[in-house]
C-alpha cells in the first residue's frame, strides 16, 4: 500500500523520540516503546502480503500516576504519524446487556474521525478549483446573467455589443470581491439546515447500531433540508467553496481510503484501564460488568470486524494503548486473555521537582510560553525570572506530596493561583513589563501552601 495512502511521513524510531521529546519530558522507556510500535507498522506493510497478515500489533500498556504524560504521549504519536486517532475511556463501556456504550461504537467513532479526516484533506486538493467555481456562483447571484434570446440574425450585433456589456460589469466586479469591496454586502443563498434527526433522539446509548441502521435506511427517502437566508459576502463565498468541494471529492473514493487508513494506521488510546481490571468476587454487584467489559474489548483487540455506516472494519491491526494508574489493581488482576494482547508494558515514573523545572521551561508548548503567550495579547510582558520557575516547581511538588498526586497537572493550577491577579487586571496593564521573581511566588503562595483549608480548595 502506498503511504500517502495512510497519510504522514514515515519516522524513525530515533525521530520519533526526538519528536516526542520537544513537547514531553522524561518517560524515555514509553517514548522508545510508541517509537518501535510505530515502526513496526511501517516494516509490516513492506512484508509480503501471505505474511503481512499474520503480524499482529504489539499493544502497550503504559503504567503510571495521572499526569505523568501517558495520554500526552498517544496523542502526540498519533498527530506524528497523521493516524486517526481515538482516546476513550475504559469506564464509559458496559458489559452488553447493561445499559451504557457497547465497546464496538469506539471503532464506529474512530473510523467517523477518520473519514473526517480524509474528506478534509482531498477537500484542501481541490481548494483552487472550488474556490474558482464558488466565485463564479457568487457573481452569478450578484449579478443574473441576461436571458437567452432566440436566434435572430438582425439582432446579433445588438446580442454582441450586450453580452460585451454584461462580461465588462462582471469582470468589474469581481475585482471588486477579489478586493474585498463588497464584504458588507448580502445575498440570498440556499443553505443547509441542520435539523438533529428525530431517529437521533431516541436512538439512546446501547442503541447505536439501531439508530445507525435506521438512519442509513432512510437517508436516501429523506432529502436533506435547505432553507434560503440572507447571509454576508464572505460567508457566503466560505459556504459555496465547501459546496463545491464536496461536489468535487469523490465521496466513496474518500470514505474507501479512511477505512483503509483505520485497519492500517488507526490508534485507539483506552484510558482507565484500571478502573475495569476487578474480577468476579461471587458473581454479583458490579464486578461482573468490569469482567464483561474486558471479555467485550478482547475480540476487538485481538481482531475482528465491526459493522459500521461506512461499511465492515476490520480492527486486526488496529494499535491499541492501554493507560492506567493501577494503584488499587495490577495488570494481572485484568483476565488472563486481554493481558496477552498487550505484550509490552511499560512503567512511566513520577515527576520530581527537577521535572517540573524542565516542564515548565524546555517544551516547545511549557507553560510558561503559554501564559506569556495569552498575556501578549492584552500587551503585557511577562518575565519569569529563574529562581520564580524554581520556586513554582517546588510548590508544585509539595502540593502533589501532601495531597494527591496528580503529576503536571499540578503546574496548571499553582500558575493560575500565581498569576490569578495579573490575568485579571492585565487590561489595564497594556504596555507594562511584569517580573515575576521568586519572592513574589513565595509570598503568593506559600501562605497558601501553610493555610490547611486554603490549601484543599484552591492549590
Amino acid at each position: 500500500m502506498e503511504e500517502e495512502e495512510i497519510g504522514g511521513r514515515v519516522f524513525t524510531p530515533r525521530e520519533v523520540v526526538g519528536e516526542l521529546d520537544r513537547y514531553i519530558v522524561g518517560q524515555d522507556k514509553a517514548k522508545r516503546a510508541v517509537a518501535i510500535a510505530l515502526r513496526n507498522r511501517w516494516r509490516r506493510r513492506q512484508v509480503p502480503e501471505p505474511l503481512r497478515d499474520e503480524i499482529a500489533p504489539k499493544n502497550i500498556i503504559m503504567i503510571g500516576p495521572t499526569g505523568v504524560g501517558k495520554t500526552e504521549i498517544a496523542r502526540r504519536l498519533a498527530r506524528l504519524s497523521q493516524a486517526p486517532f481515538l482516546k476513550v475511556e475504559a469506564t464509559k463501556y458496559t458489559e452488553v446487556g447493561y445499559v451504557g456504550r457497547d465497546v464496538e461504537s469506539m471503532i464506529r467513532d474512530l473510523t467517523e474521525l477518520a473519514v473526517t479526516m480524509v474528506q478534509a484533506e482531498e477537500a484542501e486538493k481541490v481548494e483552487v478549483r472550488a474556490a474558482e467555481l464558488a466565485e463564479e456562483r457568487l457573481l452569478d447571484l450578484l449579478l443574473p446573467p441576461p436571458p437567452k434570446r432566440p436566434v435572430d440574425v438582425s439582432a446579433d450585433d445588438a446580442a454582441d455589443d450586450l453580452d460585451a456589456d454584461y462580461h465588462k460589469s462582471r469582470e468589474q466586479l469581481r475585482g471588486l470581491l477579489r478586493r474585498g469591496k463588497l464584504d458588507d454586502r448580502e445575498v440570498e443563498l440556499d443553505v443547509a439546515s441542520h435539523t438533529t434527526p428525530f431517529l437521533k433522539i431516541f436512538s439512546g446509548q446501547g442503541m447505536e447500531e439501531m439508530g445507525l441502521n435506521m438512519q442509513d435506511m432512510l437517508g436516501g427517502m429523506i432529502p436533506k433540508q435547505k432553507k434560503r437566508r440572507m447571509v454576508k459576502i464572505p460567508e457566503a463565498l466560505t459556504l459555496l467553496v465547501q459546496e463545491e468541494a464536496q461536489k468535487l471529492v469523490d465521496q466513496d473514493a474518500a470514505v474507501k481510503k479512511a477505512v483503509r487508513r483505520v485497519e492500517e494506521a488507526g490508534i485507539v488510546f483506552l484510558d482507565e484501564l484500571d478502573k475495569v481490571a476487578g474480577r468476579e468476587t461471587g458473581g454479583h454487584g458490579p464486578e461482573v460488568s468490569r469482567e464483561g467489559v474486558q471479555r467485550d474489548l478482547l475480540p476487538i483487540v485481538e481482531g475482528t470486524t465491526v459493522q459500521t455506516k461506512y461499511g465492515m472494519v476490520r480492527t486486526d491491526h488496529i494499535l491499541f494503548i492501554a493507560a492506567g494508574a493501577f494503584h488499587v489493581s495490577k495488570v494481572s488482576d485484568l483476565i488472563p486473555e486481554l493481558q496477552g494482547r498487550f505484550p509490552i508494558r511499560v512503567e512511566l515514573s513520577s515527576l520530581t521537582e527537577e521535572d517540573f523545572v524542565r516542564i515548565l521551561t524546555e517544551p516547545e508548548n511549557s507553560l510558561v510560553r503559554q501564559y506569556t503567550a495569552l498575556l501578549e495579547t492584552e500587551q503585557v510582558a511577562l518575565d519569569f525570572t529563574d529562581e520564580a520557575v524554581t520556586t513554582i516547581a517546588s510548590i508544585a511538588a509539595q502540593a502533589n506530596s501532601r495531597a494527591e498526586n496528580i503529576g503536571a497537572r499540578r503546574l496548571h493550577t499553582v500558575m493560575e493561583a500565581l498569576l490569578d491577579e495579573i490575568s485579571f487586571d492585565a487590561p489595564d496593564l497594556a504596555g507594562q513589563n511584569v517580573k515575576i521573581e521568586g519572592g513574589q511566588v513565595k509570598e503568593k503562595l506559600e501562605a497558601l501552601l501553610s493555610d490547611q483549608d486554603l490549601f484543599r480548595y484552591i492549590l
